[in-house]
């Protein structure tokens, strides 16, 4: 009997679709992938060393503790801390050994005493805000104090990088291009006083969409795992969709008109009908929103989802003419013969992107991980 909920992620996928990110790039360009949020879900050490193996130089996390887990399992490429690091996270990220990003005074003091007592160097990577509006402040003579204090403040501290990010890559590339326009001249000034430093803008859309865009390093990440920043269709790109979520069919049971499955009744047979229970839900990212608003697909068929979708439990209408049994594999996102749901349409359901729904799968389903199907 298969496992309730299995997430199969295929390191092999994860492997092609860093080369094909990476021949996109110019001569010398970098990539870094970024592994934040448990690699989107994917896990993120097993993907970083995939990712590193077939050729990205660098990585990216969101936050202190996921760095160090990085450096926890005996990873040495540059990790980046890509968020906010409060004074409490400091020292985790110290203990990482890691990359981190400034953009104000306080932080840098900060950051250049704890380094120094520790008798070590960090990289600090400077973010300007060309027009996303979050980290990073907008006022590029402000940048370049910080990254001044940065650059004094060296043996503790290292001026490594120049960055920015996209508002709009995946959509309007006028604004993304006048972001790298306000960009490069904080870059210039930047070198003026760091040459060596690694200058970087990209995520995935832009990598794909935005050429302009890729100076010394690009940070991907949805592209990583094989799905489509634009939230349409990765096959078009060349990306392989890495994971496959599955369940299997628990019960199946009759219905007869006028009967009901899930709570609060959302689903009412109208007909005599056969119903199969699947042991996933949204305790396991199956979220409650898909109630009677996805399909399963089983036996290289599809089957629509009815009722509501419960934290442990899901169902799907099989029909007056069940040719489905007990145990057999049920594929939530993944291929089936000739079927395939991707993260992107469960997104549309949604009414959200692909991203949210692969790190919807929750820690309590397990990961299998195998090369196009070899076991590793």
């Amino acid at each position: 009997m298969p496992l309730r909920a299995l997430a199969e992620v295929n390191l092999g996928a994860i492997e092609r679709n860093v080369t094909l990110l990476r021949s996109k790039l110019g001569p010398g360009g970098r990539l870094c992938a970024v592994v934040k949020a448990d690699g989107y879900g994917h896990g993120a050490v097993p993907v970083a060393r995939a990712a590193l193996a077939a050729g990205a130089q660098h990585l990216a996390v969101a936050t202190a503790i996921e760095a160090l887990e990085l450096s926890e399992a005996g990873l040495t490429a540059p990790v980046l801390i890509l968020g906010a690091i409060s004074s409490d996270e400091l020292p985790t990220a110290l203990a990482a050994r890691a990359e981190v990003t400034a953009w104000d005074q306080r932080f840098v003091d900060e950051l250049a005493a704890a380094a120094a007592a520790r008798g070590e160097s960090t990289p600090v990577h400077v973010k300007l805000d060309t027009g996303l509006g979050r980290l990073g402040t907008r006022d590029p003579d402000v940048a370049l104090s910080v990254a001044q204090a940065i650059h004094d403040a060296s043996p503790a501290l290292v001026l490594a990088g120049a960055m920015t990010h996209f508002a709009t890559a995946d959509g309007d590339l006028e604004f993304a291009s006048e972001q790298l326009r306000r960009f490069a001249p904080f870059v210039a000034r930047l070198r003026a006083m760091a040459p060596e430093l690694v200058a970087h803008a990209a995520n995935s859309a832009a990598t794909l969409r935005l050429p302009e865009s890729h100076l010394d390093m690009v940070r991907c990440g949805i592209a990583v795992y094989g799905a489509d920043p634009m939230n349409e269709d990765p096959l078009g790109l060349g990306l392989e969709p890495a994971m496959t979520l599955c369940s299997y069919v628990a019960a199946v049971k009759r219905a007869a008109p006028g009967q009901s499955a899930g709570y609060g009744r959302q689903f009412i047979a109208s007909r005599p009908t056969w119903l199969g229970t699947l042991p996933i839900g949204y305790g396991d990212g199956v979220s409650r929103a898909l109630t009677n608003n996805c399909d399963v697909l089983i036996g290289g068929r599809r089957y629509p989802l009815v009722g509501t979708v419960s934290m442990d439990n899901i169902t799907v209408d099989l029909g007056d003419t069940p040719t489905v049994a007990v145990g057999e594999v049920a594929t939530l996102m993944g291929v089936d013969a000739s079927e395939r749901q991707t993260a992107e349409q469960i997104a549309h359901r949604l009414g959200t992107i692909s991203y949210e729904v692969l790190v919807a799968v929750s820690r309590r389903v397990p990961r299998r991980y195998h090369r196009d199907g070899s076991p590793v």
